[in-house]
C-alpha cells in the first residue's frame, strides 16, 4: 500500500489546472468578425444591402432576393437631361467574394426625337461593382463591430 503517492498525484492536478487557467488568460483577444455567408435570403446579404444602397438613387424595375438579380428603371440625371442609364446587378453566390457580383450598365442618349443606343465606359460596370463589393465589407464590418 502506498498512500504517500495521493498527495503528490493531487498536487500534480492542482498544479496542471492552475496552469491551464494561466494559459486561457494569455490568449489574444480577437476582433468579433462577421460571418461571410449571410443568406437569410437567397444570396449574400451584405452584397444585396450594398446594391440596393448604392443604386437608391434610382427606382427599382425588378427585384429579386433570392435569385439575386436587381435591376433599375432608366435613370435620368436632371444635369443632363438628354442622356439616360440602367443598371442590373446579379449576385451568383451566398458568398462575400469580389467574383459573385456582376454588373451591367445600358446607356441611351436622347436624339432627334428618340432614345438611340449608345456606348458605355468599359470601367463603368467594374466601378459599380468595386463600390458596391466596398460597401458590403463595411456593412459586414459594423455588423461585427455592433455583436
Amino acid at each position: 500500500m502506498i498512500r504517500p503517492a495521493r498527495p503528490l498525484i493531487a498536487l500534480l492536478i492542482v498544479a496542471s489546472l492552475a496552469g491551464a487557467a494561466e494559459a486561457k488568460k494569455k490568449q489574444p483577444k480577437v476582433a468579433p468578425v462577421a460571418p461571410v455567408n449571410v443568406t437569410q435570403i437567397g444570396v449574400n446579404a451584405y452584397l444585396w444591402r450594398a446594391a440596393l444602397d448604392t443604386l437608391s438613387f434610382m427606382s427599382i424595375a425588378q427585384s429579386d432576393s433570392n435569385g439575386g438579380v436587381l435591376v433599375t428603371n432608366w435613370y435620368v440625371n436632371p444635369q443632363v437631361p438628354s442622356e439616360r442609364m440602367r443598371v442590373s446587378v446579379s449576385i451568383l453566390d451566398s458568398t462575400l467574394r469580389a467574383d459573385v457580383i456582376r454588373v451591367s450598365t445600358a446607356r441611351q442618349v436622347y436624339q432627334n426625337g428618340q432614345w438611340v443606343d449608345a456606348s458605355v465606359q468599359a470601367s463603368t460596370n467594374e466601378k459599380l461593382e468595386e463600390i458596391i463589393l466596398q460597401k458590403a465589407r463595411d456593412i459586414r464590418r459594423n455588423y461585427a463591430a455592433q455583436g
